[in-house]
């Protein structure tokens, strides 16, 4: 996922498969992602690729039980659009997990 912001890695499981994320976006998967596994409810991450990845779409397993890390490239914290927070969290209650939505135009960062 490519974009205006840097890179950063969400790191997953024993062998510390690593998947990039714009800092952005990746700030706001963390808020949901981590608020879920607090409560222990495992549910699906799933994106589509770049073309340079191969295309075509992934989808993980988020359990608390297996090990994760968030890597930011920026030295600061993103600026949270409680919006975007709100349906990144809707989506992830649902049958098809969390999806990097696209950020909504509507709500003011906190």
């Amino acid at each position: 996922m490519r974009g205006g912001f840097g890179l950063g890695k969400l790191i997953y499981g024993p062998q510390g498969a690593e998947f990039d994320f714009e800092d952005r976006l990746l700030a706001h998967l963390r808020v949901v992602i981590v608020m879920k596994l607090r409560r222990r409810e495992s549910f699906t991450l799933s994106w589509d690729l770049d073309s340079d990845a191969g295309s075509g779409r992934m989808c993980v397993w988020l359990d608390s039980s297996v090990p994760l890390q968030f890597r930011f490239y920026g030295s600061r914290e993103p600026a949270l659009n409680r919006a975007w927070v709100d349906a990144l969290a809707s989506v992830a209650a649902s049958s098809a997990g969390l999806l990097p939505l696209p950020e909504p135009q509507t709500g003011a960062p906190e």
